[in-house]
């Protein structure tokens, strides 16, 4: 029978239907499309218990992690827990890692594109990757041996996860091998930014035939030491701004700024423990995930450390063992130094023995998204020249940088090691001989009771100058012939009254030897924590911890007089002026007085700067050149009517532009909306959406003068200072608390992102000791 056709259906149904699944598809894709993406991001989240096989473990690790993320390692011996320290870091951390070891070696543009050249050149020329490699050969064995070991665990993370390690090597791939070298980047980088004055030395250069000597000596306020160079042979102003121009600078692209922190630290007579108690917080560049990550380490026979360790280093790098407590503040001596060196033809200096060729070498910058760059290095027998990274060298000379950091067998690594194994101050004096960089104060307490501060890293001596500018370098009258001897350092032991501080001040008089710097920061955290360790016979750690969290400015108390001179003014300025009166300093969120104060002396410093002839940008004025308008020497920059009429002026400059941008009752302006700290990660906070779903952000007390450091951006946000805080009491074995500025973990979807946030910003620590409730387990096996 045949077969008869059934009703058709109208074509306009029939293009319904299709249109209905294409609607449906076109609504499921960004469904099965998130999915897929949450699917991802959960995979790279580790497991509350997992089970890692490494090979050359010599006995099973248990790790422990509390309900902040922070992991209590159980190791049978100190090679073990650096292969567990490698695996956590991986874990955690392993994004932040791959940052610094490309920042280290000039690398970053790989992935980010030409935004990053400025630094990948810097770095290059520098080469600290080549230095790294070469410094690993000269450490002792014993060292070498836990940096390999650290490697291995990383690696083993890595091999066991693959891309999935962390959600920011999803789409960039599997990251390279970690090896030991890698782990001394850290150093490098460090040693780089808090050891020296390159760029202040050829910014003072910039300006020294456009001021005074006079005037050019009062914007860096300093001692009166001897040595002033000749400036005869000086590249012009125009050829030294293009250096600075083609150079890292903090804000932009430098990864770190001119830092500062605090350590403090009382002999037992000074505690309410019996124990001798130590306080350190280091300040450096805020961002996510912090710079440090959180551990402590369980070995036998009742050993421990624990403390702040840093993403790349096995060791701990500020915290405490069973016998010794210790931690780090800047020194801010002097240990670079910028050589004019006289080119004898296209290929050739002149030194004091004749023509040496330069020693060179290509460098290949691979850039995302755009061409290879060739970049030609030159080194002289000084240093690296970096006048080349200027497209317009100067004629006839060429600059090189001399920085003790990059001097080869550079011990770092060693001296920490040293320093964890420490169990007096004896030991700990034996440790800081070996840090070779960054120039450093190690302050340390033991369990004895005895305090200490140690002067770390190799400090030049100079044939002659001081230091202050660039010198001739072709007939070596300005050469380093050495290193300040380590014994003949101002090393503090056992202080008479039982206290120590430091705060990046001086830490000798004016005119002592040996020869340190000629520029140093100004002392108001210095006297703020005398005057809060003097303020009670006997303290606890709670009480540090609360100094640590202080936001009271000796610098605004001290410049309250002049703020204060001029009349009277009228209006929205009068207000704001009287909003000053009886304010005793505190950089509170919730007060006005710190957003006058801080924009009445950023317009203070540019009208002292122009009045004074300093072309505009060629220099910052920072509080000791503010400090200096307090004194009859300062009139000279006030202009016209003098400092109060020139203070006036400040303010209400100042007040106009925060009225622009707080409207205009000045009692309604609060310091916590502006000045809040902004942890973002490096690479999300340019996608929409993620910058802001990342982002770490609250209202700060503090600003960049306070012991509570809150280092101030160009909006008042708060970029800069104690990305850790740690108090130690060597009374007992638990006596250890600290906090971190984000979380534990650098995986932006990881609950332990932001979550020590909250109690980093009201200065509350949280105690690192051996009997915290576990919530999550990691076995490693051989």
């Amino acid at each position: 029978m045949p077969l008869t056709p059934g009703p058709s259906r109208p074509p306009h149904r029939t293009l319904l239907r299709w249109l209905g699944r294409a609607f449906l598809v076109i609504l499921a894709l960004p469904l099965l499309a998130a999915i897929g993406a949450g699917v991802l991001l959960w995979v790279t989240q580790p497991g509350d218990a997992e089970v890692l096989k490494l090979e050359g473990l010599s006995a099973p690790v248990e790790i422990g992690f509390d309900a902040r993320g922070i992991p209590r390692i159980r190791a049978a011996n100190e090679r073990d827990a650096a292969m567990a320290m490698g695996a956590l870091h991986a874990r955690d951390r392993l994004f932040q890692m791959e940052m610094t070891r490309r920042g280290g070696a000039g690398r970053l543009s790989e992935i980010a594109g030409s935004s990053t050249l400025r630094l990948d050149r810097f770095m290059r020329t520098l080469g600290l990757r080549q230095r790294a490699e070469e410094d690993l050969a000269a450490l002792p064995g014993q060292a070498r041996e836990l940096l390999e070991a650290y490697a291995a665990g990383v690696n083993g993370w890595v091999a066991a996860h693959g891309r999935y390690t962390a959600p920011e090597f999803i789409p960039f791939g599997q990251p390279e091998p970690w090896r030991a070298a890698d782990s001394l980047l850290w150093g490098k980088v460090m040693g780089l930014w808090l050891s020296g004055n390159w760029r202040t030395e050829t910014e003072r250069a910039r300006l020294a035939t456009v001021l005074s000597p006079e005037r050019l000596r009062q914007l860096w306020p300093s001692d009166d030491s001897a040595g002033r160079p000749d400036l005869a042979a000086l590249p012009t102003p125009e050829r030294l701004a293009g250096l600075l121009a083609a150079t890292p600078r903090w804000g932009e692209d430098a990864p770190l700024p001119e830092s500062a922190s605090n350590a403090w630290a009382v002999a037992p007579s000074h505690s309410a423990s019996g124990g001798a108690l130590l306080a350190s917080d280091p300040h450096l560049a805020l961002g996510a995930p912090a710079l440090w990550y959180l551990v402590r380490i369980e070995l036998p026979e009742g050993r421990f450390l624990a403390g702040a360790t840093a993403p790349g280093v096995p060791m701990v790098v500020i915290g405490r063992n069973e016998r010794l407590a210790w931690g780090f503040t800047t020194t801010h001596s002097d240990t670079q130094d910028v050589f004019i060196e006289r080119l004898a033809g296209p290929d050739a200096y002149d030194t004091p023995d004749g023509p040496r060729p330069f020693t060179v070498r290509e460098e290949r910058i691979a850039v995302r998204g755009g061409e290879e760059q060739v970049l030609r290095v030159r080194e002289t027998r000084h240093g690296p020249v970096i006048s080349d990274l200027d497209e317009t060298p100067p004629e006839g000379s060429v600059l090189a940088v001399s920085m003790a950091s990059l001097a080869p067998r550079d011990t770092q690594a060693a001296g920490l090691l040293a320093l964890n194994r420490a169990t007096s101050i004896e030991d700990a004096r034996g440790a800081a001989s070996l840090i070779a960089s960054p120039a450093q104060n190690l302050m340390v307490a033991d369990a004895a009771g005895d305090i200490a501060m140690f002067l770390t890293g190799r400090t030049p001596l100079r044939a002659a100058g001081d230091g202050s500018m660039p010198v001739p370098g072709w007939d070596g009258a300005h050469d380093w012939t050495g290193w300040v001897p380590f014994e003949a350092m101002p090393h503090v032991v056992r202080p008479e009254g039982g206290v120590l501080a430091n705060a990046n001040n001086r830490v000798q008089p004016p005119g002592a030897q040996p020869f340190l710097g000629r520029d140093w920061f100004g002392d108001w955290r210095f006297r703020r924590i005398g005057e809060m360790l003097r303020a009670r016979p006997r303290h606890t750690s709670a009480d540090f911890a609360a100094m640590q969290a202080d936001a009271v400015s000796l610098f605004a108390r001290e410049m309250m007089p002049l703020l204060m001179a001029p009349p009277r003014p009228e209006g929205m300025a009068g207000a704001a002026r009287d909003l000053i009166q009886g304010w005793d300093g505190a950089m509170l969120p919730e007060l006005a007085q710190p957003l006058v104060f801080n924009a009445w002396t950023r317009e203070l410093g540019r009208l002292a700067l122009a009045a004074g002839g300093v072309p505009e940008g060629a220099f910052g004025a920072g509080p000791e050149f503010l400090r200096m308008l307090l004194s009859p020497e300062g009139a000279g920059w006030c202009g016209e009517g003098g400092c109060a009429a020139l203070s006036g002026r400040a303010m209400e400059a100042a007040v106009a532009g925060l009225a622009e941008r707080l409207g205009t009752e000045p009692a309604n302006w609060r310091w916590g909306d502006a000045h809040r700290v902004r942890l973002e990660h490096p690479l999300l906070r340019f996608v929409p959406g993620l910058a802001e779903w990342t982002r770490i952000e609250a209202p700060t007390p503090g600003d960049g003068e306070t012991v509570n450091r809150g280092g101030l951006a160009r909006d008042f946000s708060h970029v800069h200072g104690p990305g850790l805080r740690i108090v130690m009491d060597m009374a007992s074995p638990d006596g250890v608390m600290a906090s971190i500025a984000t979380g534990q973990s650098g995986n932006p979807f990881s609950p332990h992102w932001r979550d020590m946030n909250a109690g980093w910003v009201a200065g509350n620590p949280v105690p690192l000791g051996a009997r915290a409730p576990t919530v999550a387990v990691l076995k490693l096996v051989p």
